[in-house]
């Protein structure tokens, strides 16, 4: 045989071998959920009190060097119809090409609403709205372009829990679109190893009221890929305190420890409303993964969260409730989206103080809260920053101070 000849085929086949074991290897949704090699979050990028001003590709790939020097590899947006989805995926693409062994894929959201939604009119909770169709034509052209990156689509973000009274919509509405979407799978017009999913609170995947199940929910469950769900134990230490507190027989406790018990209710009450959704979706005949789409705990509020209120918010239990979260999850198989990655105060832009700007685990000011001072101290975050400052420690790293804001929940009364 011609040596050229010789050479060329040793190199078509060490290409050929080389493409194979890239397709055996590539990660895939059912691959990585429940995978505690791949750490998830919630993510967004916002620095202002405004969305108009979007992250710029640069801070954007900031952060994600940040995420991924604390394990992280999947997070969650929430949109299409803002730039800051479109230009993550740019972000992470050109992270790819700087460095091939760079990992971060990402939970495409697409933001469902009722007609009417967000304007003067009543919101019509049995129509939607002509925006959706739109979202999910941007969100499937996303997934297209980016199907080494974009693992996953939810339709809708707590878009059919009741409270959401502002945009809510029936179950029939995301059934359509996850519908939909799965067809385009069918089609060959989507990934076929995309999963599809809805993320809601746990009420409205059937593990709360009654008045969540109908048999549009039930088809629901059948059609996704997966079941994920939100669940906020720190809403409930105001609304339903059931767990919330000292107990009888703690008394002898010191401060840190009656919190830690606290903690540990809180972190079992989020298990609880997990099993609650695992057995509704189990006696309608359905057996899929359930993943957890939403979860976390602020760390400041001035309202009904704060030392006015339940005690809830500060530091310390913010960290206790994500490392019981993460122990739970990663042990169990289960992914866990905590909620969130930074602090945006455009949540509540008229109250600096209000508890949804303060859910990240690193602030505005470039400081990673009490949760992540061990990973400051192990050098994770050296030579990487956050508009333009390196990441320090919240508090100056005094543990003493932090301490001084931190509260004992009050008595549990019980029945």
């Amino acid at each position: 045989m011609n040596p050229a000849i010789y050479i060329l085929l040793l190199l078509l086949m060490s290409c050929n071998s080389h493409i194979k074991s890239h397709v055996l290897n590539e990660m895939t949704a059912e691959k990585i959920l429940g995978n505690n090699q791949y750490q998830a979050i919630c993510y967004g990028g916002y620095r202002t009190q405004t969305r108009d001003v979007e992250p710029t590709i640069s801070e954007l790939k900031d952060d994600m060097k940040l995420l991924s020097a604390i394990n992280i590899k999947v997070i969650r947006t929430y949109n299409v119809h803002h730039q800051e989805a479109a230009h993550l995926l740019q972000a992470i693409t050109e992270l790819k090409k700087e460095n091939a062994a760079f990992e971060m894929y990402v939970m495409l959201g697409v933001w469902i609403d009722c007609k009417n939604a967000w304007t003067d009119l009543p919101p019509n909770h049995n129509e939607e709205s002509e925006r959706n169709a739109i979202e999910i034509a941007e969100a499937v052209r996303l997934a297209n372009q980016y199907p080494d990156i974009v693992k996953i689509i939810a339709v809708g973000n707590e878009a059919m829990v009741k409270w959401a009274t502002n945009y809510y919509v029936q179950p029939a509405v995301i059934l359509k679109w996850v519908n939909h979407l799965q067809n385009l799978k069918k089609q060959q017009k989507l990934p076929k190893d995309l999963w599809i999913t809805s993320s809601d609170n746990f009420a409205s995947w059937g593990g709360g009221d009654a008045m969540y199940h109908n048999d549009d929910l039930n088809q629901l469950m059948k059609a996704v890929d997966y079941i994920s769900l939100h669940t906020y134990p720190m809403h409930d230490t105001h609304y339903n305190p059931v767990f919330w507190g000292t107990v009888s027989g703690e008394d002898h406790l010191s401060d840190k420890e009656k919190i830690d018990a606290a903690m540990l209710r809180a972190r079992d009450y989020a298990k609880s409303q997990y099993e609650n959704v695992v057995a509704y979706m189990k006696s309608i005949g359905v057996n899929k993964p359930v993943h957890i789409g939403e979860t976390g705990w602020a760390t400041m509020c001035n309202e009904l969260y704060g030392n006015a209120g339940s005690k809830a918010t500060d530091e310390y239990k913010s960290a206790q409730f994500y490392n019981l979260m993460r122990a739970w999850t990663n042990k169990s198989g289960i992914s866990c989206f905590y909620f969130e990655a930074f602090d945006e105060n455009w949540k509540d832009s008229a109250n600096p103080l209000g508890s949804e700007n303060h859910f990240g685990l690193i602030n505005l000011k470039s400081e990673a809260k009490y949760v992540l001072w061990n990973a400051v101290d192990a050098g994770s975050f050296k030579g990487l920053t956050r508009n333009g400052k390196p990441i320090t420690k919240t508090y100056q790293g005094n543990e003493k101070a932090l301490w001084l804001d931190v509260k004992t929940p009050a008595e549990l009364v019980t029945n």
